[in-house]
């Protein structure tokens, strides 16, 4: 074999190693990877139940309930849909209803099974997901202006 073979094949050899590694990394992050959704989104796509998600929305009122064993169970809306989530826990302190809130967790058996529920850090705040959520449903100036009335102003998530 002449030389200029042997470099073309020690490069191609290296070539696909380094593919070959690539594609482990990208396979890693695959399985850690957390994808946002809304409640609409949750019930029109139908979310696999084996795949971890993050559910956002609003807390919807009258829908908290507090039940044995520090299990809580209240539904997340996008004012247009609505998901019964299950979380097993202490709350965050800013948690309550009508507020922002990301629930980690799955989709199963109708109901998401949250390990972890984020609220909101003040009153203006909304997160990033829920107020892009809450505008793609076309809700947003309905919420904004009963976020007026209430005394607060919503910050713009752009």
């Amino acid at each position: 074999m002449k030389r200029k073979h042997k470099r073309l094949s020690f490069v191609g050899l290296a070539l696909l190693l380094i593919a070959a590694a690539a594609a482990l990394v990208l396979n890693a992050y695959e399985e850690s990877i957390v994808f946002f959704h809304s409640p609409t989104d949750i019930i029109e796509k139908k979310v696999s139940s084996d795949r971890r998600l993050r559910l956002g929305g609003l807390v919807e009122e009258d829908s908290v309930q507090k039940k044995a064993d520090a299990v809580v169970v209240f539904n997340v809306t996008d004012l247009s849909n609505s998901v019964s989530v299950r979380y097993r826990g202490i709350l965050p302190d800013l948690f309550r209803e009508g507020q922002g809130v990301v629930a980690e967790g799955i989709f199963k058996d109708g109901v998401f099974q949250a390990d972890e529920v984020l609220a909101k850090h003040d009153e203006t705040y909304m997160p990033p997901e829920v107020a892009d959520a809450l505008k793609k449903s076309g809700k947003w100036d309905a919420m904004g202006e009963e976020m007026k009335r209430q005394g607060h102003t919503p910050k713009d998530s752009k």
